[in-house]
């Protein structure tokens, strides 16, 4: 069973996640176990202070050593197995499926969650085991990237899934996208579903997906294709689609 820790000042945004889809089915079939800790729990003042104004002034508030210390150390107690500390966070490596399959190796994950303008240098120094970043944007917090990453990996765990083929045909499961989809009815105001999925050849199917699969890519994400060594059928399939672009 794998388990995912997150240390957050929100905990109950990890708990209402847990509670939901394919993470809470996967719970309750003993898969994973999700849990979130708060630092605040682990201040050592009235006011539960977790968070101080920045050495060298600036504006904002930077989350404090010790409440987040205090609390990953909790998380690694929790689970006898070694622990992977992931701090959330737009400097850290850019999250995608190839690097999903990377860290499922790890059976608990401790994410870190910042909020304000960040944590402590000194945590990141001592504490972490990698940073992760879901894109170059700004989140008011971390919690959304853990659980992006969650559910990446529990996608790709074993008996999650009702059907393994689900998370093999996933977008970038093979660093392409994703085929399109369609179901009844036939017809959408005049818009007909393409006539190779009606026909039953099951040989023609695989073969009008793989040519999307390429196509899709070549037209949304052609960066992932330059980084790809095509063998000649799937250059071909793509040659044909661009093809038959062209007016």
């Amino acid at each position: 069973m794998n388990r995912y820790t997150v240390v957050t000042l929100f905990p109950d945004l990890i708990t209402s996640f847990r509670d939901t889809g394919i993470v809470r089915h996967c719970v309750e079939r003993g898969l994973i176990f999700v849990d979130a800790i708060n630092p605040r729990e682990f201040a050592s003042d009235r006011r539960l202070t977790v968070d101080d104004a920045p050495y060298g002034g600036g504006p904002g508030m930077v989350m404090m050593v010790e409440p987040l210390r205090r609390a990953i150390g909790v998380a690694r107690r929790r689970d006898s197995r070694p622990s992977h500390v992931v701090y959330l966070t737009p400097q850290g490596r850019r999250f995608d499926q190839r690097s999903a399959c990377d860290l499922r190796k790890h059976e608990h994950l401790i994410l870190i969650a910042g909020r304000y303008e960040g944590i402590d240098e000194r945590i990141i120094a001592t504490d972490v085991d990698s940073e992760w970043s879901i894109g170059d944007v700004v989140l008011s917090g971390g919690e959304i990237p853990a659980m992006l990453i969650i559910d990446t990996l529990v996608r790709i765990l074993p008996g999650a899934l009702g059907d393994a083929r689900s998370a093999e045909q996933d977008s970038f499961s093979d660093e392409l996208l994703d085929y399109p989809h369609y179901t009844r009815p036939e017809t959408v105001a005049g818009d007909k579903v393409p006539e190779v999925l009606l026909s039953g050849d099951h040989a023609a199917i695989a073969r009008w997906r793989r040519q999307q699969q390429l196509g899709q890519t070549y037209l949304k994400r052609p960066d992932l294709l330059e980084g790809l060594e095509l063998n000649c059928a799937d250059q071909a399939l793509l040659d044909e689609f661009i093809r038959a672009l062209k007016p």
